[in-house]
This record gives structure tokens, sequence and C-alpha cells, in this order.
């Protein structure tokens, strides 16, 4: 690592995204703003911020939503770099060429430069989450992006139920896995299943900072988006854990936020030297890990 660690100030901002992109865009570029006055160093958007979510249908027309990169978002986020001097975390609908489109992490450091992206690797296909439909799996694989300010890991959304993600992001020497994302309630399983699912996420991505002894922000959106009744509400609660897993900021279900903490380096450090789970792996022993099931075991 060329930059001595030191502290640095993480915002997660979480929004309500509205049906136009240009709207949404112009507000996204607000709280990073406001989150650059508030003093933080690395910043992060929640995934595809720059519309709804579109993939609650099967529609060939919205793959006109896509676009490049660089394109009209990572430029318009990366003035915002420059001019703020932060780190930021953008998501992106990413046209690659006809027919391969990826739900992408960009990176881009305090200088506007663009560091590096990362393709979303998990793709699911659930009720309302029809996101095989229109995205190709990711092909960068898991990686660590150094920065201005940190070392700045990137996963999406359904990757964070996945700890193998995790592992392989911290073993690239990230600080801190940002995990962009969308995830809500069917507003019809809510109160029987609600808390249990928004618990479930909060539990695992705590555990990927636990085993791997790394900062772990999840940022999500808020709002209702789809046809009265049915549709999906998006639960909020970004939060930002440290590398024991305890969350030391947390936003509402319901607001939108800039939730602005300090991360520090040395707590990595501490916490790793006192539960040392990555010196005890016992690398020797994982290669079934790359079975997809062990069959008579």
């Amino acid at each position: 690592m060329s930059r001595p660690p030191r502290p640095f100030a993480v915002a997660l901002v979480q929004m309500r995204c509205s049906e136009d992109p240009a709207d949404n865009l112009d507000r996204a570029c607000a709280h990073l703003r406001e989150a650059a006055r508030q003093g933080a160093q690395v910043a992060c958007l929640p995934e595809l911020f720059r519309t709804q979510y579109f993939c609650q249908v099967e529609d060939a027309r919205r793959f006109d939503l896509a676009e490049p990169i660089p394109g009209p978002t990572t430029e318009s986020l990366a003035a915002v770099a420059r001019e703020t001097g932060m780190v930021v975390v953008g998501s992106v609908f990413e046209r690659r060429t006809a027919g391969v489109y990826h739900n992408t992490a960009i990176v881009l450091d305090a200088d506007g430069s663009l560091v590096g992206r990362y393709r979303k690797m998990h793709i699911p296909d659930d009720p309302l989450y029809f996101e095989k439909y229109y995205f190709t799996p990711g092909d960068l694989g898991f990686q660590a992006f150094e920065t201005r300010h940190a070392r700045v890991g990137t996963l999406v959304c359904w990757d964070q139920w996945y700890p193998e993600a995790a592992r392989l992001t911290a073993l690239r020497g990230a600080e801190i896995l940002f995990y962009p994302t969308a995830i809500g309630w069917h507003p019809a399983e809510k109160e029987e299943f609600g808390a249990a699912q928004s618990s479930a996420w909060e539990t695992i991505q705590r555990a990927h900072a636990i085993a791997n002894g790394v900062y772990v922000a999840a940022v999500n959106r808020i709002g209702h988006e789809g046809p009265s009744g049915g549709g999906l509400e998006f639960w909020g609660g970004s939060f930002l854990a440290d590398p024991f897993g305890r969350v030391i900021a947390r936003a509402g279900r319901e607001t939108e936020e800039v939730l602005v903490a300090t991360c520090d380096p040395r707590v990595q450090e501490e916490t790793r030297r006192n539960w040392p789970f990555l010196r005890d792996r016992r690398i020797d022993a994982y290669a079934p890990i790359t079975q997809r099931f062990l069959d008579g075991a």
C-alpha cells in the first residue's frame, strides 16, 4: 500500500429514486456535495440510482437505459469528485456492447479519474428482481482499488449474501467493502417476513465485517416503486459496520440521508491482531469450495 494508513471519513448516500433519470443524477450529485461539506473523503451511492428499479419487469425497451463507461453518469460523478476532492463509488447500468449489459460499480478517485470498475458477479432471479434478463454476470473478478483516501472494495447488492465474494475482496487488501444496494419488501409479505428479511440482510454483512476484519458499508435506496399495492418498498437502513461487526452508523427506513462516519485502519489492524481469522485459514484444505455441491459427503 503506497498510501500510509490513516483514518478516512465515508458517506453513505441513501436516497429516493424518481422516474426522471436526470433528476436522480442531479440529486445524487447534490447529496455528494453535501457529503463533502460534512467532511466525507469517500462516498457511495445506491445501486442503479439513476432510475427506479427497472428489473421488476422484463421489458426489452429498458435496455435503452444503459450507457457506456465512461459515459454521462461517470462524467457527472467524476466532475463532483474533482470539485470536492472526494472518492466516489457509483453504480451504472453498463452497456458494454449490443446485447451485453452489466450492473457495474465504478470507483472514481479524488481527481475524477476512473480507478476501476466492478461488474456484479451474482445475478438474482426472483419475483420482481428479474436481473438475469438484463445483466450479464461480471467477468472482472473480485477487486480492491487504491484511491487517494482508502483502498476500496466494491461488491453489489446480491453479492452481499456470498461470503466468498467478501473474502476474496478482503484478500485484495480492501479496507472497506461497499455494497451499493436496491433491496426491499414485497408489500404483501412485509408483515409476516419483513423483520426477518431485513435482519438477515444486516446480519450477513456484519458477519462479513467480522470474518474478514474490514469495514462494511451497505448503501440502500428508499421509497415505494411500482404499482400501488404491489411493487417493492425499499427498506433503507443503510449502515456502516466496523471490523468487528459493530454498527457505527445507521440510516432510517424511510428518510433520505447522507450518513457520514469515520473509518480507522488502526481498528482493522488491532481487530485482526486479536482475532486472526486470516492467519488461521486452512488454505490447504479449501479446494472443494469451487465445487457446486459435495455429493456423497
